[in-house]
């Protein structure tokens, strides 16, 4: 029984570092790199954009909703759409 303990804590500290969750943040656009795929708020949080969020259909100034995954230090977005 004591040859499962350490494996089986050693499996559950590994698991918890590789989690990530999500969060939420509303901004106005401070500026957008499609070279780099970023989005800056006007909060100076920057947030990296997938293929599947087109920034072209954003405009610097332009108040947004952000849902984001923060992966490797890195604020990916999951979502992005016109904030109400």
């Amino acid at each position: 029984m004591k040859n499962l303990v350490v494996p089986f804590v050693a499996a559950i500290m590994f698991a918890g570092a590789s989690t990530a969750f999500a969060a939420d943040a509303t901004g106005k656009i401070k500026s957008i790199d499609n070279a780099k795929d970023m989005v800056t708020l006007d909060d100076g949080s920057a947030y990296v954009a997938p293929s599947t969020v087109k920034l072209s259909n954003f405009k610097v100034g332009q108040k947004v909703d952000i849902t984001y995954t923060k992966n490797n230090g890195k604020m990916q977005i999951d979502t992005m759409k016109a904030a109400s």
